[in-house]
């Protein structure tokens, strides 16, 4: 067996897993069928067959379960940063083209699931509330993908304006057409446009 092999999860690890993943299906399914506002966390807990303890242990509130995958998508960015050694980014240019590649993962991953992307943008579009939510999550991206480039030595306005600047960039390919399938692409076209006013 190779030294770089993954350790296998341990038990606890996949049980908080599974917990986490039944409680983020039951809640999809309930805000599907009967709106964010109508749909409590007693009601999440009780499909999920989990207990409200057990609930608050993961998830602060339910609005917290609509962003569940927010983890994830840092933990990508702490993935694709490793991945290879690259040169320290010295120009906003460069350092925007040191977060494309991230940001399109982020991307591939926010989308591969049609349906659960479709509902998370209808709760978001429909609730103020969750609309302030996301701005903050986003800017938590933002934040994190700046605090990347300048633990890689980029001078740290260079790195605030390129993350700000790749941030846009998604969201601008979410909001030409609000599209899982194309958002890859419409977010890739967004990255060009910026290039080519660079």
């Amino acid at each position: 067996m190779s030294d770089f092999a993954a350790a296998p999860e341990s038990l606890t690890v996949r049980k908080k897993r599974r917990a986490q993943q039944s409680i983020v299906e039951a809640a999809e399914e309930l805000f599907s069928a009967h709106g964010f506002e109508n749909v409590s966390v007693t009601d999440i807990a009780a499909r999920a067959e989990v207990g409200r303890t057990t609930f608050f242990r993961y998830f602060g509130d339910k609005a917290e379960v609509v962003f569940a995958h927010e983890q994830q998508m840092l933990d990508t960015i702490t993935e694709m940063a490793s991945r290879k050694s690259v040169e320290t980014a010295r120009t906003p240019a460069e350092a925007i083209d040191q977060l494309q590649p991230i940001v399109l993962e982020l991307c591939t991953k926010a989308s591969a699931n049609a349906a659960a992307y479709a509902l998370h943008y209808e709760l978001i579009a429909k609730h103020p509330e969750l609309r302030a939510r996301d701005a903050l999550k986003n800017q938590l991206i933002a934040d994190t993908l700046s605090q990347l480039l300048v633990a890689r030595g980029t001078e740290e306005s260079v790195a605030i304006f390129a993350a700000q600047i790749a941030l846009a960039c998604a969201q601008t390919g979410r909001r030409q057409t609000n599209n899982p399938h194309t958002l890859v692409a419409d977010t890739r076209a967004a990255f060009e446009q910026v290039q080519l006013r660079a």
